[in-house]
């Protein structure tokens, strides 16, 4: 991977080691720190609020010694950047003009690109700022000297990188964050991607998790990254405490966090994407209608590449299921609000249509499982009695014995009406009608038997005055991988926001916390119970031979390329990256090559079932009804998404 390729940007926001008014000192510690998240690769640094003195130096600040030697040592510090070839971002203080002005200091290649002044000071409580301080509105120059070199001076700077496209730092400094009007949405809107907090905000009970929230939460608002560097535990503790709380956040994400009350230099250290955070604003309607309330002066830099690292790692989480929480807890609460969702969206349409009975076809598979699970939630919701649920088997050629058990098992322990309606005859007499062999397991076999459930199901539900529950996911839509007017069809599917790799944690949650007993053991059968569509004939021993995720391949790696391109726009030699990153250990390289060509084959080619599909609810971010959140013609090529794929 070549520096900066796709858009990532490795950071540190470090909490150092530090001496109170000892400058020498903390220049040096400011220097090792430098070095260290150089030798992490990292291109940027960002160092506490006043780091350069120390934070809690009271009325030293009014010293002309200390004054001076903080304002020397910039120099220093801007040579360590152009040795150690990463750029940092340090605090002092900085008198000019009769007043002393709470800085911040972007370093670079050597030179000081640019000051930042602090606007809000706070003045409450343990806070005494206004007494050394001025605040950025009090400044009537652009520029400051520093030996010797003119260097723009202002609130109004952003810093733009000629070398990183996307990427602009817009700096801040600790009460600022608090402020009710931040000055980091305002840089956000004037274009700043990745947003820098130099702070020295003391710890009290509750704080640290306060300020996470905080962050996390500027990130997400301004659709940016955002790193935060806290004062460490080495300031004054006279009459408060600082715990050295340093982290990266990237649009409402935490990427990276440090250990709190750690006396040594401590470091979060997080690759950003600012592709992704371009890719974000791009489409954001809210952010784009928005223009920032202040003039800013751009200054341009060049960031220096990061040392390459054998093999290249990311360093932020990157998970091999985007859709599916790592945590155990939060996957679980996941999977309460989706299965609520689901179920309140059937209630809704039921109790608009003022009908009490519904078919749908139960095959003993995950996706079927879970679409009976929620029309019985939406029965309970509404108060409807369970026979109205019309469970349908519908054996065909490939039916094996166990996914028709635990359909029939399934049904029985909850209590809902179960027919079993074979579909052999009825499709062997249509072979005829046509003039089909059917010893020719085309594609005319398999759909044949797929359109002969469906009007099945449409014509019971005719009957008892019902709807029919559709029961693909989200998954078979981004493939294509459902029969045009056969299992494809339906009047309200419960699954169409749900991906395959969640379907299964889906039932299994409903195994742990809606059901026990026989019910709960039978779920569980059928979250293990392999992937297929059963059309196809079994074999001697009664078993089906045909396995979904052998023909179109692997859904973990589907689900991955279909987060990646819709949720993030991803281009196709990105998400081959990040697929490299992340299931490296399990698939090679041509292997997830040559099941990505596949996705956007299929992806582009069935984009008319999408564009015919029935309503059902959007679950996550990610949704593809042309109604809601994807709009695509069915005959955009996918000659460009290929061809990138072929230079691999």
């Amino acid at each position: 991977m070549q520096p900066f390729e796709f858009g990532f940007v490795r950071a540190a926001a470090v909490s150092p080691n530090l001496r109170v008014a000892d400058v020498t000192f903390n220049v040096n510690e400011i220097i090792v720190a430098l070095r260290q998240a150089a030798d992490a690769g990292a291109a940027l640094a960002l160092f506490p609020e006043l780091s350069v003195t120390g934070y809690s130096c009271g009325d030293l600040f009014y010293q002309t010694l200390l004054l001076e030697r903080a304002r020397a040592a910039l120099d220093t510090l801007a040579r360590a950047t152009a040795e150690l070839g990463t750029a940092g971002v340090v605090g002092l203080p900085l008198l000019q003009d009769g007043r002393i002005y709470n800085c911040a200091a972007f370093l670079n290649r050597g030179a000081v690109v640019g000051i930042v002044p602090k606007t809000y000071l706070p003045n409450t409580q343990e806070y005494y700022e206004a007494r050394w301080f001025a605040s950025a509105r009090y400044a009537r120059f652009d520029a400051v000297t520093i030996h010797g070199a003119r260097v723009p001076f202002g609130a109004d700077l952003l810093f733009r990188a000629t070398n990183v496209a996307g990427l602009t730092l817009g700096i801040e400094i600790c009460e600022d964050l608090w402020a009710i009007n931040a000055p980091s949405s305002d840089k956000a809107l004037a274009g700043a991607t990745i947003l820098l907090n130099p702070s020295a905000s003391d710890d009290t009970l509750g704080k640290s998790e306060y300020r996470t929230d905080l962050v996390t939460h500027q990130s997400g608002r301004c659709l940016a990254a955002y790193l935060y560097a806290g004062a460490s535990p080495n300031e004054s503790t006279t009459d408060v405490v600082f715990a050295g709380h340093s982290l990266i956040a990237e649009n409402g994400t935490l990427l990276a966090i440090t250990k709190r009350f750690q006396f040594e230099t401590q470091m979060a250290l997080a690759d950003m994407d600012v592709e992704r955070l371009a890719n974000e604003r791009a489409k954001n309607t809210s952010f784009a209608t928005q223009a920032p309330h202040h003039t800013y002066r751009t200054i341009e830099f060049e960031l220096p590449p990061p040392r390459e690292t054998q093999p290249y790692v990311l360093q932020r989480a990157l998970l091999q299921m985007p859709f599916v929480p790592s945590d155990p807890e939060r996957r679980a609460l996941h999977c309460r609000e989706i299965f609520a969702l689901q179920a309140t969206g059937l209630a809704k349409r039921l109790k608009h249509i003022g009908i009490q009975n519904v078919t749908l076809g139960v095959s003993g598979g995950l996706d079927s499982t879970l679409a009976l699970l929620v029309t019985l939630k939406a029965f309970d919701v509404l108060g409807l009695d369970h026979n109205g649920i019309h469970a349908i088997s519908m054996p065909g050629f490939g039916t094996t014995a166990r996914t028709k058990s635990n359909a029939e098992q399934l049904a029985q322990n909850l209590g809902i009406a179960f027919h079993t309606i074979p579909i052999t005859d009825a499709v062997r007499q249509h072979f005829r009608d046509i003039g089909h062999d059917e010893n020719l397991h085309d594609v005319t076999y398999e759909n044949a038997q797929a359109r002969e459930r469906t009007q099945i199901l449409m014509d019971l539900a005719n009957q008892v005055n019902g709807i029919v529950i559709g029961t693909g996911d989200l998954s078979e839509l981004a493939l294509g991988w459902a029969t045009y007017n056969g299992d494809h069809m339906s009047m309200y599917d419960v699954n169409a926001g749900v991906p395959k790799t969640l379907v299964r944690y889906l039932v299994e949650w409903a195994a742990d916390a809606e059901f026990s007993g026989d019910v709960a053991k039978i779920l569980r059968d059928i979250a293990t119970t392999p992937i297929t569509p059963e059309l196809l004939p079994l074999d001697v021993q009664g078993a089906q031979a045909q396995n979904t995720e052998e023909t179109i391949g692997p859904y973990v790696l589907h689900d991955f390329f279909l987060y990646y391109m819709v949720r993030h726009q991803f281009a196709p030699r990105k998400i081959f990256f990040l697929a490299q990153q992340a299931f490296g250990a399990e698939y090679d390289a041509s292997t997830i090559l040559k099941w990505l060509r596949v996705f956007y084959k299929r992806f582009f080619s069935q984009q008319f079932k999408r564009s015919a599909m029935p309503d059902g609810p959007k679950i996550g971010s990610v949704a593809l009804s042309p109604r809601g959140d994807w709009r695509m013609p069915s005959d955009a090529s996918a000659a460009l998404w290929l061809e990138q794929l072929e230079k691999i």
